[in-house]
């Protein structure tokens, strides 16, 4: 089946990934994203990526973050009531 752009930049975006997250050194990301760049099938977009592990979709990831940010600020809100109890 033929890639579209969407597909193409997908891949860039996985590959920005796994670089920041030091699976690719800035040398085989460029090459990589050439490669995605130029992908005319999904098959050949695979090829790209197939060695790296496969992330969490991006839209689990900030739910995630969300859920974290929310535990934070009800420990804080908790912390908080009982710092004013304890100080009247």
């Amino acid at each position: 089946m033929r890639a579209s752009d969407a597909d193409r930049q997908r891949t860039v975006a996985a590959l920005e990934q796994h670089t920041g997250a030091g699976r690719l050194t800035l040398d085989e990301f460029a090459e990589r994203a050439r490669l995605a760049h130029d992908a005319r099938t999904l098959e050949d977009l695979a090829a790209v990526v197939r060695d790296l592990p496969a992330e969490a979709p991006p839209e689990e990831r900030p739910r995630r973050d969300l859920l974290a940010l929310f535990a934070i600020a009800a420990v804080t809100l908790v912390l908080l009531a009982i710092f004013i109890a304890v100080t009247r």
